[in-house]
C-alpha cells in the first residue's frame, strides 16, 4: 500500500490542482493527475438523501453560484450549481468512476456531530464496490469521526488525525491513525521525532513554496499536499 511504503514524499494535490481549476471539481482532479501528482486530497460530506458530496465547506456559498447546506439538499438540487467555469460539484462515485485506480486518494471527513449519520460507513461501502482499498487513506480533524472510521474499514484501509495550531494540535490524545496531517507551519524536529516515535507517516498541508517543500522534505516528512502540485514534483525529493 503506497500510503504507507513510499519511500521518496508523496505529491498530493490539495483539492486537486485548485491553484488552476475550481477546487474539488473534476477539473481539478485531472489536471492534478496530468500534473503527475501520486494523488488528490478531497472533502466528503453528506447531501439530504444520502450521496457522498465532494465539497469542503458545509455550505455551497463560497464555491458555487448557489446558496444553502449540503445536508439540506439533494444530489439532483445541489447538481444544479456551477462550481466555477461550468464544473459542477461531483459526488464521490463520480470521481472513482472516472480516475479509477490510477491515482491514491485522500479522503478527508467532513463530520463533526456526535450522531453517526452513515458518512464514514457509506465512504468505506463505496470503496470497497470500486475496489480501492489498496487506493485510499482516510482522515478527518474530528477524533469521533475518526473513531468510526476505524470501526468502518477495520484496518482495511489506512486513516489519519488532522491537526493545525490551536487546541487541535492536542487531539490525538483522543485517537489516532496510521498517519498524521499536520499543518505544515507545527513540523520541525522536534515534532518529526515524535511522530517517528509513534509509528506515524507524517503527510503536510498546504504547502505552494518551493523552499518550505525543501526544509520539510529534509526533516522526513512523507507527503505534501499541495494546490500547486505541478511545482512539487518537480523538487528533488531523494531522502
Amino acid at each position: 500500500m503506497k500510503w504507507l511504503t513510499a519511500v521518496t514524499p508523496l505529491i498530493i494535490g490539495h483539492r486537486g490542482a485548485s491553484a488552476y481549476k475550481p477546487e474539488n471539481t473534476m477539473a481539478s482532479f485531472h489536471l492534478a493527475a496530468a500534473q503527475r501528482a501520486d494523488g488528490i486530497e478531497f472533502d466528503v460530506r453528506l447531501s439530504q438523501d444520502g450521496e457522498l458530496i465532494i465539497i469542503h465547506d458545509a455550505l455551497v456559498d463560497r464555491t458555487t453560484d448557489g446558496h444553502g447546506a449540503i445536508a439540506e439538499m439533494t444530489l439532483a438540487q445541489i447538481r444544479e450549481f456551477d462550481a466555477g467555469e461550468g464544473e459542477r460539484i461531483p459526488t464521490l462515485d463520480d470521481l472513482f468512476a472516472t480516475m479509477g485506480d490510477g491515482l491514491l486518494y485522500n479522503i478527508e471527513i467532513k463530520e463533526y456531530q456526535w450522531r453517526d449519520r452513515g458518512l464514514e460507513t457509506a465512504v468505506y461501502a463505496l470503496i470497497n464496490r470500486h475496489s480501492l482499498q489498496n487506493n485510499v487513506l482516510i482522515s478527518t480533524f474530528s477524533p469521533i469521526a475518526l473513531r468510526r472510521v476505524q470501526k468502518a474499514v477495520a484496518e482495511a484501509v489506512p486513516t489519519a488525525l488532522c491537526r493545525r495550531e490551536g487546541y487541535t494540535r492536542y487531539m490525538h490524545h483522543f485517537a489516532d491513525g496510521d498517519a498524521d496531517h499536520p499543518s505544515h507551519t507545527m513540523i520541525d524536529e522536534k515534532y518529526m521525532a515524535w511522530a517517528k516515535k509513534r509509528g506515524y507517516r507524517v503527510n503536510t498541508w498546504t504547502v505552494d513554496d518551493e523552499d518550505e517543500a525543501r526544509r520539510l522534505i529534509k526533516l522526513g516528512v512523507n507527503g505534501l499536499i499541495s494546490n500547486t502540485p505541478d511545482v512539487m514534483v518537480n523538487l528533488d525529493r531523494s531522502p
